[in-house]
Parts: structure tokens; sequence; C-alpha cells
């Protein structure tokens, strides 16, 4: 068994996170008696009222049980079997799903680069073409990811850019929003100002990234944007049958504000990070912080040294980039003692070799 020290908070990933002890009594205070199961309900009932509230009253929620799961039911709801989605290079469904848009999903991936992870009309163009083409993937759905994989953040103007054209070509708009909520709370603005007042169509909402167990939802915002979410939800094996511990967290998260309290707090803790970073004045930080994450290139004595204590991911091995996330939970001495770590690193390690990087 791997050896676990509980006062220890990575800076690996928001998922590595436990649950928010605000949704650990909802799971308990749901396992009560026997209710009906595959989501009929009392709790994912009133999941539905909430959706309608945070997203408008057009809006309708799938519980799935992961991100992957929801992205993928998503967007084969959302194309025809000879679709394709544009998307950006670091998408997660290119990047960090092993195909299974592409092997469950049977979907075809277009994709473009975008240095900063956001996508922009004219990025998507490169791919937007060849309607009716026999020879080539149709492309049907445009995915952006809120906030994207580089922890930058679209504009509500952004993304009606994006959805204007895709809707204009003929085409759907789907996002990724598994940190919508950090997006969110970064620009000071509710939830459907990102998505249903942009035209996004369907949305992945997460969960487990701010403080679920497990769990999150395909929400429908459009209902003429997709065909057969129910049954894809089961053959891709995302229709759980206990579906009420995944509804009565979701309520738990966006029925008033923890959802925003989690994210300001995560975001809060990335920028008291980044400006520890930033004050050492002898790091380069490769990308804007406006979420939860940093990323900032290492000298490779400074990462290992910091590796003996914390977990954290490589982005890019070629230059050094890691990336450094917080979640809901990670305490401001959490980031003090990483900080403090590696003011000494940089001091004891290899000094030289910051300044080059």
């Amino acid at each position: 068994m791997t050896e676990h020290a509980p006062a220890v908070r990575h800076f690996a990933s928001d998922n590595y996170a436990g649950v928010h002890p605000e949704v650990l009594a909802a799971v308990a205070e749901a396992n009560v008696g026997h209710v009906p199961a595959y989501g009929d309900d009392p709790w994912t009932a009133r999941l539905q009222e909430v959706v309608r509230e945070q997203l408008g009253e057009h809006a309708v929620a799938y519980p799935v049980l992961n991100g992957t799961g929801a992205n993928v039911v998503a967007l084969q709801a959302m194309l025809p079997r000879w679709g394709a989605v544009v998307c950006s290079e670091a998408a997660h469904i290119h990047t960090d799903e092993n195909g299974a848009p592409e092997r469950v999903g049977g979907l075809k991936l277009l994709t473009v680069p975008a240095p900063d992870g956001r996508l922009t009309p004219e990025l998507v163009a490169r791919q937007a073409w060849g309607f009716g083409d026999v020879h080539r993937a149709q492309p049907g759905v445009v995915s952006l990811t809120q906030a994207t994989e580089l922890g930058t953040v679209y504009t509500p103007q952004a993304v009606r850019e994006l959805c204007d054209q895709a809707h204009a070509l003929g085409m759907r708009v789907h996002m990724d929003g598994a940190r919508l909520a950090n997006a969110a709370a970064h620009l000071g603005l509710p939830l459907r100002a990102l998505t249903t007042d942009c035209g996004v169509d369907v949305l992945s909402l997460g969960g487990t990234k701010n403080g679920l167990l497990l769990g999150e939802a395909v929400v429908v915002l459009d209902p003429e944007a997709v065909a057969g979410v129910e049954y894809l939800r089961k053959s891709d094996m995302q229709l759980t049958s206990k579906m009420r511990f995944v509804s009565a967290q979701l309520v738990a998260l966006y029925e008033g504000d923890l959802w925003l309290r989690s994210a300001q707090h995560a975001n809060a803790m990335a920028a008291r990070l980044r400006a520890g970073i930033d004050a050492f004045g002898a790091l380069q930080v490769a990308q804007p912080t406006e979420a939860n994450a940093v990323f900032v290139r290492l000298p490779a004595p400074v990462a290992e040294a910091l590796r003996r204590r914390w977990r954290f991911y490589d982005w890019d091995v070629t230059d050094g980039t890691v990336r450094l996330m917080c979640a809901f939970d990670t305490a401001p001495q959490d980031v003090d003692e990483l900080l403090d770590a590696l003011r000494h690193a940089l001091a004891d390690g290899d000094g030289a070799g910051a300044t080059r990087a």
C-alpha cells in the first residue's frame, strides 16, 4: 500500500483532494431507506430544479460517474456517426481520455494549436471546413474547456463569439466544464453567464475537482442539440443504479454557493502561490494564473528536491514546465511551506539554472 501522509496536501491535481465535508454530509443524509434506482428519486428530481436555477429554464441534467463519461456521452449525443469535434490540441478529450471519444464514442477529433489553451474563431476555422465532402469527417461540434487545461479562462464575449461562429456554420458547442466553477469565480459571474447566455448547447458540469466524491453531469442547455442522451448514458456505462448518491452531491455543490466558495478558495491559493513565485524573480511562469493552476519552469534539481515531499505533474519535459494545482482544501500554510522549500531549493540546488529557466 502506498504510504499516506494525511497532513500533506499535494499540488498535483485538485482530484487529489478529499470530499468536501458538506458534500459528505449530503451523501450521509441521502443514505436513508429504499428509494427507486436509476434516477427516479427525490435527489435527482431536486437536481433538475437546481440546474434550472443555475443554468436556465431549459436545462436538464443527466448525472454520470466521471468527467470522461460526461464528455463522451455529451459528444455522442450531439453528433451523427460521421461527425467530428473541433477542439484544442491541449483539450482533455484529446490528451487525457485515452482516446475514449474516439474508441467509445466513435468520433473524430479535429485539433488545432492553442498556445494559451483558448480556442478562437480563427483557430476553429482551420478545421471547420469540408462540409458535404464524403472523404472528410464532418465537423459538427466545437468543444471548449472552461477553465482551460492551461489554467486560462474564456470571457463571456470569447465564448459567445465561438458559439456564434459555430451556429452560423450549422455546428453545436460543447463545453467541458470540469473547472467551470473556477472560471466563474475568477470572473465574478454566475454559471449561466459563461454557458447558457453565451449560446453553449451542452455542458459537462464538473464536480469531482471541486469537492465531490465522484460524479459529474451532462447538462443539456438546448434540447434540440442532442438525441438519445438517456440511451447513450446506459450504453456508455455511465448510468449509475444508486443515482441518488451522485445527485445528492451535485445538489449540495450547486444548490447554494458551495461551488463558488470552494472555487474561490482554490483560486486564491493559486494566486498566493503565483505571487510567491513571482517574488523570487528567478523563475519563468508559463501561463497566466486565472484559475487554480500555476505553470512554472523549474530546473531539474529544484523539481527533484520538491518531489521529496510533494507530488506535482510535469507538463512539458522539454523545458521543465510543471503544473502546481490548488484545491478547495489547500491551506495558506500549505502554499507557504511549498514556497519556503522552493526558496531553499533555488538557493542550495542550482540558482544559476533557475535563472536560465
